[in-house]
């Protein structure tokens, strides 16, 4: 029996360590049969190492969002290692510590820049670095955190999520005639490095579990990956634009 991933060839971006979410979707993805190439940050040796660690050792490709020359030059990097692309994963954030957990009114503008960049305007200039590498009926996916209300200690990283989930829209837009799909999942709070960076994280998920109708396990980043992994596959042709929910169902309840 073939994986719903059988024969897709996927760039995965940040990765960091083998918590991250995006490690455990690459996982969950060559176990379904896709070919898989990773995109690192900074310590580029830590994600060769963590790649190791994958059912398949998979490739890794140096990419800094904010860093033109990386950008300019990912699409013939990558195709070093494979012939197109099927999929993208785009899970790629930062705030300076000023934007969490800090009172919103103190946070620089420098700061609002990087975060508004690294975490929103990135999904914008990843898909446009691989539009040429890019399969007709290809599935672009970003990771979210739903920002339709305010979180506490979130703060300038829920407004760069909000923008996210308009670039989302726009991108949508954009590359739909090309038959490129564009969604975010937005997941409930799993327990990677990311997460652990962000000041009241922990009171966060501790009352998850109990608001979520499915229940929530914030130490199992499975069902979240399952959830990418759905999107990039061909089994929502006609969904675009959109933000899928992996969060046990919170979403949906009301305080």
């Amino acid at each position: 029996m073939s994986g719903l991933l059988e024969g897709k060839r996927l760039l995965i971006t940040g990765v960091i360590t083998e918590g991250s979410m995006a490690f455990h979707t690459a996982r969950v993805a060559q176990q379904q049969g896709a070919q898989v190439v990773l995109t690192g940050f900074g310590r580029l040796s830590l994600v060769q190492r963590v790649a190791k660690r994958l059912p398949v050792e998979a490739p890794v490709v140096e990419l800094d969002v904010q860093n033109d020359e990386h950008l300019d030059s990912l699409a013939d990097r990558v195709s070093e290692h494979v012939d197109g692309l099927d999929g993208v994963l785009h899970a790629i954030a930062f705030a300076p510590q000023s934007c969490l957990g800090e009172p919103f009114l103190d946070a620089p503008r420098a700061d609002t820049d990087t975060a508004f960049e690294v975490s929103a305007y990135s999904f914008k200039a990843l898909t446009a670095a691989v539009l040429p590498l890019l399969s007709e009926h290809a599935s672009i996916v970003g990771m979210d955190f739903d920002a339709r209300v305010a979180w506490p200690s979130y703060n300038w990283m829920g407004v760069a999520k909000a923008a996210l989930e308009s670039v989302n829209r726009y991108l949508a837009r954009e590359v739909g005639p090309r038959g490129v799909r564009v969604n975010l999942v937005s997941a409930g709070p799993v327990r990677t490095m990311a997460a652990r960076s962000i000041p009241g994280f922990g009171e966060l998920e501790s009352s998850w579990n109990e608001r979520a109708p499915l229940g929530w396990d914030p130490e199992d980043p499975t069902p979240v990956a399952k959830t990418v992994c759905a999107v990039l596959s061909d089994w929502l042709p006609a969904t675009t634009g959109s933000m899928i929910w992996a969060d046990g169902g919170v979403h949906a309840m009301g305080q």
